[in-house]
């Protein structure tokens, strides 16, 4: 007698796939790449194209965007399938991201960009931590939002900062794992958690997104696993021996560990739970 059972293959649709959205527009990719700190423009080409996502970082200050061959970053990104996300990194003043954020506006108006009023925003507040100043964080983004900008603003792991920053008017809130470029990953968990219970009451569809501190494939899951709708990374991936097998690697974590949220862990317990039941057990094989 065979006991062997059909085998039904597994479903073509990804149930997690559904679209991230963020003021308005919608992606299907969830992993948000920048595009600073690689060898080469065309490396930086390869692993972008690798790791599936949509929307890509751009420092706006001038010297970020030619390299010291005089290349144009804008020559090596596909912009028919990319959005051009321009941040203010390197700004440590509310008045400094604002002025940045605006060049950012008048260069990619002329690409016709679909970004052009989109902006991360960056207010640092030291250069050795390069932590974000929650008050200059929240007085940019205000300031940028009744100019008509979609604020996508970098926090710390802070809940209440994270707060006021969505109060400020911010499209989305990006609260920090680690320090930028460290590799720790989320060092706290308990803070990420909180920015998300507190970001989300009242619309669970408001999009937090994990940025800076990624080391490797295993952070953005585990981002992703606490219940975060996106993950930001850069270092992680520029600097990884093999960037282009990095940036495959943090596209599958990504989606890894959405799925992994959505179908739900099971409950951590201190003792062992045997996988097979003590009774009822098989005494003999059927047939013999």
């Amino acid at each position: 007698m065979s006991y062997v059972k059909e085998v039904k293959p597994a479903p073509a649709i990804d149930p997690a796939a559904a679209p991230l959205a963020i003021a308005g527009r919608t992606f299907t990719s969830r992993l948000f790449v920048g595009t600073g700190k690689y060898k080469t423009m065309e490396l930086m080409r390869d692993a972008l194209d690798a790791s599936g996502c949509e929307v890509v970082t751009v420092a706006v200050r001038r010297e970020r965007l030619y390299n010291e061959q005089g290349k144009s970053l804008l020559e090596f990104l596909d912009l028919s399938r990319l959005t051009i996300l321009p941040n203010t990194a390197g700004c440590f003043s509310a008045e400094d991201a604002v002025r940045v954020a605006r060049l950012g506006r008048e260069i990619l108006s002329q690409l016709d960009n679909p970004g052009a009023d989109w902006v991360k925003l960056e207010v640092l507040g030291d250069k050795k931590t390069l932590l974000p100043d929650p008050m200059g964080t929240v007085e940019a983004t205000r300031q940028l939002v009744a100019d008509g900008f979609k604020v996508l603003a970098y926090s710390s792991d802070d809940p209440i900062a994270a707060l006021r920053i969505k109060e400020a008017g911010a499209a989305s809130v990006m609260p920090a794992g680690s320090p930028i470029g460290s590799g720790q990953g989320v060092l706290n968990r308990a803070n990420i958690t909180l920015c998300l219970e507190l970001l989300k009451q009242g619309d669970a569809s408001y999009p937090v997104i994990v940025d800076a501190g990624v080391g490797s494939a295993s952070d953005v899951s585990f981002a992703m696993e606490l219940g975060a709708d996106g993950v930001l990374l850069n270092t992680a991936i520029a600097h990884a021996s093999d960037p282009v097998l990095m940036a495959h690697a943090m596209r599958h974590a990504c989606i890894a560990g959405r799925q992994s949220r959505l179908a739900g862990r099971i409950p951590r317990k201190l003792y062992a739970s045997a996988s097979s039941p003590w009774e009822g057990a098989i005494s003999h094989i059927p047939g013999e």
